[in-house]
């Protein structure tokens, strides 16, 4: 933007980047400018207190709302933003769902509040006036009746009058026309009477007049001379002390004129007249009022004697004296004058009186003959006009009598039919009156619903709506008004409109319904997240052929979108990702320009109506939109419920059992829901009527019989509403005896549906679900009886169900499945106990327990001691102790599964036997949950099934592809090529195509697939999975093609699942639309065996000229391909990496096998150790990145590649013999009839190593099933419980056993000497700080975070789920040293640790026995072990080593340190066992699997002096994930060779 500084005009240039994801700190890096050359300005969220000072701004300008209960609204908001905050954070920890508010969210929320509180009391005053007007007619019309009534007796006499009456009315005509012409004579004589009196009143009238036009100029200038007078003149007239004498006559005649009732006062002096004045204003007004036509004889002569003759009686002479003494000498002068010309005029007037008087009498008597004469001329009329409509008079009376009749009887049928309305709209009304009270809390409450509840769940909507906002709102000093039992859908819409929805398709379950009225209301775009399909359903069924339907990226999809914005039309921009189109962005945000007339779209305005509406969907299951496009539109969530799909599912079980049922359940809800229509359509109808009815509306009959009609019809379909719910009452009973199986289904989808929780490429669609569902009733066993086929239903869909989804999962992933539907199930049913299961998924482990039994390892018994906490276990220790037998033979049984239960615990259930078993033989945990699953669920289940191709193929459609999920070593296109023979397509006839993806191919593809979805075709898409930016394209593709395509075209793809969640890139479309296989290869050393020697033929066998030799070498290089490739699931101690291993290394080592034979033919020698060295360095060890992997690798080339296998001489394993020389099937036969039965030993490795793998599998698939569970969900009365509590319990336990930190400088000053010792003491204590300062810090914000004090991050959020799951956070474990244990295990290491170093810090003296286990960094430790030897004896560092020595000893045996070196504790030996009485390495005790070593005795010495004879250079390693812990290596005594330990996989171990 250009700012002008002055004369300068500079341009400042604003980036907006969001924080959310990556993004920024990938731009970041690619861009430094952005942070080196600018300034950052970081937005930070709004306080509360910013939200309530916002959202009271805009509140005080809404009217009719007191200015306390604003502020109380205010806040509200606030609280509504702050408690959504952290409602999402919870969310996102508990379903991984982000959902973001930022403050346009918030000015969005006060926008619809102000909007919708203003259409609200609008519609709500509309409802109370047509309901007011209702009942104001209503008890009209009884008031009416009586009128009626009264009105009707009237009617009716008047018309017996009028008919007696029209006999009279001949006969008085004929006596009123005699009458007429007498008074007409009568009247002729006195009009000529009356004209000669007129004449001569007008000769004295004209007299008088002249007479009287004399005297009034007179009376005109006595007029004015009163004029002349005011207050003023007249008080100072008054206040003269000794006036003129003319002043003082004039005061005196004007005495005298004005003495009462002739009376002439006889003092006239000016004292007197003064007097006489009094107030001057009534003595003006005494001069106006003046009686100048009645002047007393004795006043006018003293007036006239004594004053008008002075000469100086004048007013022109008075003037100069007094301006108000003139006026008063003119008045007097005039009024006199006046009188006496009116005096003559009096006769005259008098006269003129007389004469009037007798005119007036003659014209009188003369008028009233005259009318007297009109009035019998108007009766007569009246009398002829009365008699001619006598007749018609009395038709239309008795037409009102009849009408009136009819009226009556139409308000009685009325008001006795309106009864009902008018005691249920006046209770309406009250409601309606309540309601405006509570309106504006109401409003508050649904608005903050609209605004911010659509993309939760039900469970988050319940708990934000019932245990945050309206508590609050009850809470406030100032009390929001609020309805009892407030439903915000009853705010937004009413039952008609829902009604009118479920017609449309809508799902019939809350959360559905609660999704419509927020997409309806919501004044942002909607976007809907609709995985199943359901909510777009029930769009394009509400908007039929109004709506338009594009996608981005579609071909003119902005035209018409443009097309639309015109026309005012309704949108839908389906399957959106998470990013939207920038090109949409104006649009989204409705940022309209020239007045709101124009929105710029791809820099074209475009004209915008504002009827126009735009809805985004999208079909991600899990969405990540960014914060600006949450705030743009409203996140609505349309995933599929649990009830809304069990009641989905229920219809359609019903609609295959019963169909009649269904059919009619169907029909009634349609009705139902039409009769809610019509209901409400009459009833407007009705009020509509009788509101715009005026005046007496019972006069308009039709408007009376169609408010009868109407309530008529209303009260038919009430009868039939009542009718209706008789009868779904009883279909709803008969159809609950299916709801079994469908809330089996319902269940099993979800279950399914959370498979993605454990790899995302395990993604099922509703649609599929319900296909399988379907199939599953039809081969349902037929059963007579209704409950043994509605369980045959339920078995049938959950074994289909079971197959389904078996057929595309891993065989590691198949229990988890199988153990997590088997449990869900028993849930359901209450069959088993939450806690205890809760228990079981977390199994927290009591530390440091020494075992009072030989039999059990201090760890199993810490978990048995944990165990016997509960109410259920209580005494399990006890008996343990007290009664061993028993117990020993469950730990030591090769199937304690199998074994009952010693005393009393045989009792137990499934799961508490469970429970124990975990405990005691965690490495049968796994075939316990086996049995659990065929106890529960059937035998059939814990079978391996896997369906023969051709039957998978019959699933498929060309809207169906087949997905093959790829396992290294299996090819599965090999049964589509098989299976395309059979039915006639191969690449040689063109009709099957098989694309490899990858380097270019996507265009080649696409083509392909266009061309075979019209030809019918076959198409191999191979790979995918390297083409991750083409697989939008390719969703889309599939879709599209499968439209209208040909029958036999069909798509099959392979791909690779992502090594991790992140990395995956498979659409969701293309894994949920596909029928998913997995191919494995086989396992176990047997199959292994057969399928390394199917890569080759007899063919191979015989084409080597030392066909002997390379027969017997390709073997036991077979045997070296199984071993290293079967090894690798006994994990870390199989191999320290997972390598790649494949058939290629096979193939390729065979190759270079023959040709070093075939060119060694002359000398007929084996170049053992070329050969070695070439598989051993080149052909596996080129995967091998590990020391100890490569060592393992040569030493099994080693053992097999011997010159004893031509001799005959050469085990492979313990009880397998190189084979002698046969041909290829011979070799088949041979390893199934000699090969042992699978084990450990087979691969070198103890038993112990499948135990320590089983142990572990166990321990991941519990560790699955828990992550699979709800985070804080509540089960039944045996609630685990709730998250936040426990991890506030958790933080107070840490904080309460946390160390205090070391005081380094205090230990610098203390210790003078900085020996190697000291210096790894201080680096030891320096680390631990640095650990318990990280501990303490987070868990404070964390405590804080969790209190509402500070705003939960996403680092808080990660530290918040492993102390709930008693998992290590990252955050410490980074500062910490490598550990396998729980959250709990680890931090008894760390006090351990601490303790430790308090001892050691004391005095800075090496400890008697050194827990090397406890050190950060133990290489330090044993390499100041080195350095201080070397500098006592000035021994050069880099030629010593370190020997250890194995004491016979316990920590406690040692009470100092040695001269030179120490003495270590707390390692252990797996793979092995250390011989304390030999002193050597022995073979490991079967169970015992990390046996601890004795003391070890560490000293340096020249590495020219070590003995390695009879010594095995065993590594060292910090956990038994090996691999990157290595710590350092020991040589330790052996009497067997090395290589046995090699292979065994031997190692010590700082922690287990």
């Amino acid at each position: 933007m250009p700012l002008n500084n002055g004369h300068k005009c500079y341009s400042l240039l604003v980036v907006c980047l969001s924080p959310v994801g990556s993004e920024l700190r990938l731009r970041a890096r690619r861009f430094p400018a952005l942070i080196q050359c600018t300034t950052i300005d970081w937005f930070h969220p709004w306080t509360s207190e910013a939200l309530q000072s916002v959202s009271y701004r805009f509140i005080q300008e809404i009217d009719d709302i007191e200015p306390a209960v604003q502020e109380s609204i205010s806040l509200f908001m606030a609280y509504v933003h702050t408690s959504v905050n952290q409602a999402s954070e919870k969310y996102h920890c508990d379903e991984k769902r982000h959902n973001y508010t930022t403050p346009k969210s918030f000015l969005q929320q006060i926008t619809l509040y102000r909007n919708l509180l203003q259409k609200s009391r609008a519609q709500l005053q509309h409802k109370m006036k047509r309901l007011d007007s209702g009942l104001q007619k209503l008890q009209s019309t009884a008031a009416q009746v009586e009128d009626l009534k009264a009105k009707l007796a009237d009617q009716e006499s008047d018309l017996t009058f009028k008919n007696e009456n029209i006999e009279a009315l001949i006969t008085k005509i004929g006596l009123q026309t005699e009458r007429v012409s007498s008074k007409k004579e009568a009247a002729d004589i006195e009009a000529q009477k009356v004209s000669l009196i007129q004449a001569e009143v007008s000769v004295k009238q004209k007299d008088c007049e002249q007479d009287l036009a004399k005297a009034e100029p007179l009376l005109t200038a006595a007029t004015a001379a009163l004029n002349t007078l005011n207050k003023v003149n007249l008080t100072e007239l008054k206040a003269f002390p000794n006036p003129p004498p003319a002043v003082i006559n004039v005061a005196a005649a004007v005495m005298v004129l004005l003495a009462p009732r002739g009376r002439v006062p006889k003092d006239r002096s000016w004292k007197a007249a003064r007097a006489f004045m009094g107030k001057v204003d009534d003595f003006l007004q005494a001069l106006v009022s003046y009686d100048k036509e009645h002047i007393h004889e004795s006043c006018l002569h003293v007036v006239k004697q004594y004053y008008l003759k002075k000469p100086d009686f004048q007013p022109d002479l008075v003037r100069t004296k007094s301006t108000a003494a003139a006026g008063l000498c003119a008045w007097t002068i005039n009024i006199v004058r006046y009188y006496e010309i009116y005096c003559e005029v009096i006769p005259k007037r008098h006269a003129l009186s007389h004469a009037n008087t007798e005119l007036e009498t003659a014209t009188t008597k003369l008028s009233a003959i005259q009318k007297k004469l009109a009035d019998l001329d108007a009766n007569l009329q009246d009398l002829t006009d009365q008699f001619e409509k006598a007749t018609s008079e009395k038709i239309s009376c008795q037409q009102d009598v009849t009408c009136t009749n009819q009226t009556i009887e139409l308000a009685n049928r009325l008001v006795r039919g309106l009864e009902s309305e008018k005691e249920r709209w006046a209770q309406t009304l009250i409601q309606y009156e309540k309601q405006q009270k509570t309106l504006c809390g109401d409003v508050a409450l649904t608005s903050a619903f609209v605004s911010y509840m659509g993309y939760f769940t039900r469970k988050y909507r319940a708990e934000l709506l019932n245990e945050k906002w309206i508590p609050f709102l009850d809470s406030q000093k100032v009390s929001v008004p609020l309805a009892d039992g407030l439903d915000p859908i009853l705010m937004l819409t009413d039952d008609a409109t829902v009604a009118a929805w479920h017609n449309q398709g809508l799902p019939n379950d809350r959360m559905s319904t609660e999704n419509a009225a927020i997409l309806t209301t919501s004044e942002r775009w909607p976007l809907m997240v609709d995985p199943q399909q359901q909510g777009i359903k029930w769009i394009r069924s509400q908007q039929s052929s109004k709506l338009k339907v594009v996608q981005q990226g579609q071909k003119g999809f902005l035209d018409v979108i443009e097309e639309a914005l015109g026309r005012g039309e309704t949108v839908l921009i389906e399957n959106v990702l998470e990013k939207v189109d920038p090109v949409l962005q104006p649009l989204l945000g409705k940022n309209t320009i020239k007045r709101g007339r124009y929105i710029q779209i791809g820099g074209k305005e475009c004209e915008y109506n504002s009827n126009f509406h735009l809805i985004l969907h999208t079909k991600l299951a899990n969405p990540h939109f960014p914060p600006e496009l949450q705030a743009q539109t409203t996140l609505i969530d349309f995933t599929v419920t649990p009830a809304g799909l069990e009641e989905q599912l229920l219809g359609q079980v019903v609609s295959r059992e019963r169909p009649d049922l269904e059919d009619l359940k169907m029909a009634l809800t349609r009705q139902q829901n039409h009769f809610k229509i019509e209901l409400k359509r009459l009833e407007d109808d009705l009020l509509s009527h009788l509101s715009t009815a005026c005046g007496n509306f019972l006069g308009d009959i039709s408007l009376v019989e169609q408010l009868e009609i109407t309530k008529t019809t209303a009260a038919h379909i009430q009868d039939k509403v009542v009718e209706a719910r008789e009868n779904e009452t009883k279909i709803n009973e008969a159809r609950e005896i299916y709801r079994p199986a469908a809330e089996r289904a319902s269940l099993l989808f979800f279950i399914i549906n959370d498979l993605v929780k454990i790899n995302p490429i395990y993604q099922f669609s509703l649609k599929s679900f319900i296909s399988v569902f379907s199939e599953a009733m039809d081969h349902a066993e037929c059963k007579e009886d209704v409950s043994s086929r509605v369980a045959a239903l339920t078995e049938a869909i959950t074994y289909s169900v079971f197959l389904y989804t078996s057929q595309g999962l891993y065989e590691r992933d198949k229990l988890t499945f199988l153990s997590h539907t088997a449990f869900q199930i028993q849930l359901k049913k209450n069959l088993i106990d939450a806690k205890e299961f809760d228990f079981l998924l977390r199994f927290p482990v009591e530390g440091s327990k020494i075992s009072p039994v030989p039999f059990l390892s201090s760890h199993t018994w810490g978990a048995i001691k944990t165990i016997s906490s509960m109410e259920e276990f209580n005494g399990l220790d006890r008996d343990i102790e007290n009664s061993p037998k028993g117990w020993r033979k469950i730990v030591e049984s090769s199937c304690p599964e199998n074994e009952r239960l010693p005393q009393d615990w045989k009792n137990k259930s499934f799961i508490q036997k469970l429970i124990i078993m975990r405990a005691l033989r965690p490495d049968r945990v796994m075939c316990t949950l086996r049995n659990f699953v065929e106890d529960c669920m059937g035998a059939k289940y814990a079978e391996t099934v896997r369906l023969e191709f051709d039957k998978l193929y019959e699933s498929s459609s060309p809207s169906t592809p087949v997905f093959f999920i790829l396992s290294p070593g299996v090819n599965p296109i090999k049964d589509v090529e098989k299976l395309g023979l059979t039915l006639g397509l191969s690449t040689e006839l063109g009709n099957l195509h098989n694309v490899s993806l990858g380097q270019g191919q996507e265009d080649v593809a696409e083509r392909v697939l266009r061309n075979a979805s019209k030809l019918g075709h076959w198409v191999i898409l191979q790979n995918v999975h390297l083409v991750a930016r083409w697989l939008p394209a390719l969703e889309a593709l599939l879709e599209s093609e499968a439209v209208d395509s040909h029958p036999g075209y069909r798509v099959f793809i392979t791909g690779e699942p992502a090594p991790s969640p992140e990395q995956h890139v498979i659409p969701r479309g293309v894994l949920e639309n596909a029928i998913k296989i997995t191919n494995e290869p086989p396992t176990g050393m047997n199959p292994s065996l057969h399928a390394a020697l199917n890569n080759f033929s007899q063919e191979t066998l015989d084409m080597c000229a030392r066909e002997q030799e390379f027969n017997s070498m390709l073997f036991s290089l077979c045997f070296f391909h199984a071993c290293v490739t079967e090894r690798r699931r006994f994990g870390p101690q199989g191999w320290n990496h997972k390598y790649p291993f494949n058939t290629g290394d096979l193939t390729i080592s065979a190759n270079v096998l023959f040709n070093y034979l075939e060119s060694n033919t002359k000398f007929m020698q084996v170049p053992w150790e070329d050969l070695c060295y070439l598989f051993g360095e080149i052909m596996y060890g080129g995967h091998i990145i590990n020391y100890w992997d490569r060592r393992l690798c040569k030493a099994y080339l080693r053992e097999f590649m011997h010159p004893k296998m031509f001799e005959g001489e050469l085990y492979l394993c313990p009880g397998f013999m190189a084979p002698p020389f046969m041909d290829h099937n011979g070799y088949h036969a041979y390893i199934d009839e000699h090969l042992p039965p699978e084990s450990p030993s087979l691969y070198g490795l103890h038993p112990n190593a499948e135990l320590d793998c089983l142990t572990l599998t166990s321990d991941n698939l519990l560790k699955t099933l828990l992550e699979l569970q709800p985070q804080d969900s509540s089960r039944g009365e045996g609630a685990v419980s709730n998250m936040e509590d426990k991890v506030k319990s958790i933080i107070e336990d840490l904080l309460d056993k946390l160390p205090e930190q070391y005081n380094t400088t205090a230990m610098l000053v203390k210790a003078t000497d900085r020996s190697p010792y000291i210096s790894v003491c201080l680096q030891e204590c320096e680390r631990m700080n640095l650990l318990l300062a990280e501990i303490k810090k987070s868990l404070d914000e964390l405590e804080l975070g969790l209190k509402g004090e500070l705003t939960i991050s996403t680092r808080m959020e990660t530290l918040q789920l492993a102390l709930f799951t008693d998992a290590v956070p990252d955050s410490w474990a980074r500062l910490s040293y490598a550990s396998t244990k729980t959250l709990a295990g680890w931090f008894s290491d760390i006090k351990r640790s601490c303790r430790e170093l308090d001892s050691w810090t004391q005095d800075f003296v090496l400890p008697g026995v050194v827990w090397l286990s406890g050190l950060f960094n133990p290489q330090s430790f044993l390499t100041a072990i080195l350095q201080s030897i070397a500098r006592k004896n000035q021994w050069p560092l880099d030629k010593m080593t370190l020997t250890a020595d194995v004491t016979k000893k316990t920590k406690d045996d040692f009470g100092h340190p040695p001269r030179e070196g120490a003495y270590i504790h707390g390692l252990f030996m797996e793979g092995a066992r250390w011989d304390t009485q030999s002193g050597v390495i022995a073979e490991a005790v079967l169970r015992d699997l990390t046996p601890p070593m004795p003391v070890i005795y560490v000293r340096a010495s020249p590495a020219e002096e070590q003995e390695l004879k009879n010594a095995y250079e065993c590594p060292v390693y910090r956990t038994k994930h090996r691999g990157s812990t290595y710590v350092w290596t020991f040589y330790l005594r052996s009497k067997q060779p090395p290589a046995k330990w090699i292979l065994a996989g031997v190692a010590l171990l700082l922690s287990v």
